[in-house]
């Protein structure tokens, strides 16, 4: 390994970090975009259930809040419980999109080097060209400066597509796994939103019950 970098030059060292840079993105996002961590299947029952019981606390929100990205959308929902049907969903949207812009952390860094990478193979490649050219000279052509410009301009362009290509496949595949898990959460927050109203208007029908009740006596 250490002599295919010493055959490509300077150039292939923008190439090997922006790979490195990569490598740990790709890793930390399949860790942090794991299903179970960010929207629960279990989550919206649990919370509904409690809710039920108990209604919403202070000890519930906080921890919702601190739970998953899902918890910090319907912790925003109960935070309104007592809202209009329009301001709970508001509240949920305003925390959808602040908790679908943290899944996308990295990600702009990542299609970044997708993008770039074949660019800095690209530069390798020229710097390679220069090399060619100026190993020829009116006495003759130096081989070994020949040999090395060529080595310089095709290791360059191969490593530069190298890290392109996954770099590129990864970010896309993030980019519809963030879209997907942000879709998934708002639906699990609708549900919440029907819930608790449809239970406020229970409440609501119970109370104007008992309230014609005891107008009659």
């Amino acid at each position: 390994m250490l002599s295919l970098i010493e055959a490509a030059g300077w150039p292939i060292w923008p190439i090997i970090l922006a790979s490195i840079i990569a490598v740990g993105i790709i890793g930390e996002r399949i860790w942090s975009l794991r299903h179970n961590v960010v929207a629960p299947k279990d989550l919206l029952p649990r919370v509904l259930n409690e809710y039920k019981r108990s209604g919403v606390t202070l000890d519930m929100i906080t921890k919702l809040q601190q739970h998953s990205p899902l918890g910090r959308v319907i912790a925003a929902g109960l935070q309104n419980e007592h809202s209009p049907r329009e301001i709970m969903k508001e509240s949920i949207e305003e925390a959808g999109r602040v908790v679908t812009h943290d899944l996308d952390r990295y990600l702009t860094t990542l299609g970044t080097i997708a993008a770039l990478s074949p660019l800095m193979g690209l530069f390798g490649t020229l710097v390679g060209m220069i090399e060619i050219f100026g190993s020829n000279s009116p006495t003759g052509s130096n081989p070994a400066q020949l040999a090395y410009g060529i080595s310089v301009a095709l290791y360059n362009a191969a490593f530069g597509i190298l890290v392109a290509i996954p770099s590129m496949i990864f970010y896309r595949h993030f980019r519809a796994k963030v879209d997907a898990l942000a879709i998934e959460m708002e639906l699990q927050a609708l549900k919440l939103v029907e819930t608790v109203q449809g239970e406020r208007k229970i409440a609501a029908g119970l109370r104007q019950d008992q309230n014609v009740v005891q107008s009659h006596r």
